[in-house]
């Protein structure tokens, strides 16, 4: 190659550097092989090696910086959570303040305000970040709550909401002085951070400056070079530097280091001694990052690789024959990790991207409560049920795109703000109607006094009965008064009901005869010998029951244990029965209720055992309802296909459980009836 066409051909590779990241370094290289070109017609050097080693010096720093472009545009492209962002998109202020989480939520409010203080005086300002933050909001949470607590009492006492004033608290006055204290403290130590890395710049300059001056010194060759080590040690121990100021900084240094070793005539000796330490450091480089294909957190492989192209930059050069061999290895890992980085990203929004969706459909179904007409108490316990239900759907939802996150998650705060707000003042407007109901309740608890020393068992059961069914379609009373005006009413109910059963308790003569008529029908089922034939041997102790339920009662004093005996006897039988688990279980839930009949206060041992199963029933359909609403949602989730399967088995298992239940309910309102029809 002649020196004009290596001149031509140089010239016509810096015009093209004109549009990418890499043009000023590339320039420079471009200018500096003219300027080598220009010297050594004069020295008479191998005009063909020299220009084969610089080309390839421009292409490897053209990659590196094309590499680096690359990097910051897709960095730019995925729009990063906070907590997955790279250092540079970091500020000081979060870095300093990644702390481990104390739990402050069992301190009282002075202990809060005692401990910030105390943290203040005694830790650095980088470290409390967490704790300022965890400290203010557990102290506000107090505060919350102490002001509802204040604003509820007032209300208790027959204040107006209108009238309440919340009272100044010297603790939050002293908390928020803290905070201030904090926030100065905070804000000197950024500036200060700021400082030392202008301070830094500086510092580094002053090296490039000297690395200018150390070309023309007159010394020796190993004195020179000494010092230009010296240099670049001093290089490395400065600190960081403003990001803007990096990328011109280190071209600049990179170019007077790198004509340190154009232009000064090294020993060949050291330079080769030079040149193979800097390759075992580099081929240690690439076996970091390629160790980084194995590591499970794709963000965290990507900000090492970004350290480790920094300190590839600062390594001087390899031997001519390995330089694109190791360029290679590391080029290559490096696009590994760059795929997997853009790949998870990519994956990252898509699954946000969905997130968003499912949200804008709560939200829509939430604005679509919120703006309903509801004029009945029952119909706002059903919306609210509504609305909490779509809250906790909301909560298993993942976050949404960073930028419209907050502005979804407020739409359908606002909604449910909404509904809870006409809420409040429908029950605000309902207030009158409850002390209308405190009267109706009152005139049924004088009613109810009036008649409890009656003798007229049958009559005054059945109007007992009447006051209380009509008790029960009377709504709410005001809160404060809601459990004395109840207690009043079960006092004088309890009163004549005990009083009844007193006095059919000493009714002696037949209660005898139907013990002795009770024992002889336990030693008959004693007697009873099973056949093969369950159908028929069940048919037999229905009939014992039965019989032992039409004898009536017996002296209380023996109720209880002749009753223990009946039960053993029934059981021993029924144990001699060959069964299946669930008709064993059916069996023996007959046989209680049944033996339920003998019991004094039936009819609310009845009572008691039909709402048992009634509140089961619902706790089952609520799941039920809970677990369909979820399959509406995440028809479109990830790994959908086996979630669904999951909830529709639960579901299927809940309505088995329902049917049983209901069936349940069926026999003990049979029962219960037929014991009212004997009697």
């Amino acid at each position: 190659m002649t020196d004009d066409t290596l001149i031509e051909s140089t010239e016509k590779l810096s015009e093209k550097q004109t549009t990418s990241p890499a043009q000023e370094q590339t320039q420079s290289a471009a200018d500096r092989i003219l300027s080598r070109l220009s010297e050594t017609k004069n020295t008479g050097k191998n005009i063909q090696d020299e220009s084969v080693h610089l080309e390839k010096s421009i292409e490897e720093r053209l990659t590196i910086l094309q590499t680096h472009d690359s990097i910051v545009q897709k960095e730019e492209e995925v729009e990063v959570p906070a907590e997955l962002r790279t250092d540079d998109e970091v500020s000081e202020e979060e870095k300093d303040s990644s702390t481990t989480i104390v739990d402050y939520s069992g301190s009282s409010k002075q202990e809060l305000v005692e401990k910030l203080k105390t943290l203040l005086e005694t830790r650095p300002v980088q470290e409390l970040r967490t704790d300022v933050e965890s400290i203010k909001l557990a102290f506000y949470k107090l505060r919350k709550e102490e002001i509802n607590e204040n604003r509820q009492k007032f209300l208790d006492e027959g204040g107006v909401i209108e009238n309440f004033v919340i009272e100044v608290d010297p603790l939050e006055a002293e908390l928020k002085e803290l905070y201030k204290k904090y926030r100065d403290l905070k804000t000197a130590r950024i500036e200060e951070i700021e400082r030392n890395k202008q301070e830094n710049l500086k510092a580094k300059y002053q090296i490039v400056e000297e690395l200018k001056e150390l070309i023309n010194k007159k010394e020796s060759i190993n004195q020179t070079f000494g010092e230009f080590r010296d240099l670049q040690r001093r290089w490395r121990e400065i600190g960081v530097v403003p990001q803007a100021e990096v990328k011109v900084l280190w071209e600049t240094y990179h170019y007077h280091v790198e004509k340190f070793y154009d232009y000064i005539n090294i020993n060949k000796e050291l330079r080769d001694l030079d040149l193979k330490k800097n390759l075992e450091i580099k081929i240690t480089l690439c076996e970091k990052a390629e160790e980084l294909l194995l590591e499970p957190m794709v963000v965290k492989a990507f900000r090492s690789l970004q350290k480790y192209h920094t300190q590839w930059r600062e390594i001087g050069p390899v031997p001519r024959e390995k330089r694109e061999e190791i360029w290679e290895r590391f080029k290559e890992a490096t696009n590994k990790i760059n795929k997997k980085h853009q790949e998870h990203f990519e994956g990252l929004k898509s699954e946000q991207d969905n997130n968003l969706k499912a949200k804008v459909v709560l939200c829509e179904k939430a604005e679509e409560i919120s703006n309903l007409v509801i004029s009945s108490h029952k119909e706002w316990d059903e919306k609210s049920k509504e609305m909490v239900e779509l809250q906790k759907v909301w909560r298993l939802i993942g976050f949404a795109p960073r930028k419209e996150n907050t502005k979804v998650f407020n739409r359908f705060r606002n909604a449910c703000d909404a509904f809870f707000g006409k809420k409040r003042e429908f029950y605000g407007q309902a207030k009158e109607e409850q002390n209308n109901n405190l009267q109706l309740k009152t005139d049924l608890c004088i009613q109810a006094e009036g008649l409890k020393d009656s003798t007229d068992w049958k009559k005054t059961t059945e109007l007992f009965i009447a006051l209380q069914e009509k008790w029960k379609t009377i709504g709410p009373v005001p809160r404060k008064f809601s459990d004395s005006i109840w207690k009043r009413f079960r006092t004088a109910c309890n009163s004549f009901f005990e009083r009844k059963n007193s006095y059919f308790s000493n009714i002696d003569s037949e209660q005898q005869k139907n013990l002795e008529a009770k024992r002889a029908l336990i030693e008959e089922i004693k007697a009873y010998q099973v056949s093969n034939d369950n159908e028929d041997n069940l048919t037999k102790l229905k009939e014992f029951q039965k019989r032992w339920t039409e004898i009536g009662h017996v002296p209380i004093k023996f109720k209880d244990e002749i009753q223990k005996q009946f039960r053993e006897e029934v059981n021993t039988q029924f144990g001699k029965l060959r069964f299946d688990d669930s008709g064993r279980s059916d069996s023996d839930f007959k046989t209680r209720i049944e033996g339920l009949q003998q019991s004094p206060k039936s009819k609310m041992k009845f009572k008691i055992e039909r709402d048992k199963i009634r509140m089961r029933i619902q706790q089952l359909e609520g799941d039920i309802n809970l677990w369909e609403n979820n399959i509406g949602y995440f028809t479109k989730s990830v790994n959908a296909e086996s979630l669904i399967d999951d909830v529709n088995k639960k579901i299927a298992r809940a309505k088995e459980q329902v049917k049983s239940l209901r069936e349940r309910l069926t026999l003990v309102e049979k029962i219960e009836t037929s014991s009212k029809e004997t009697k």
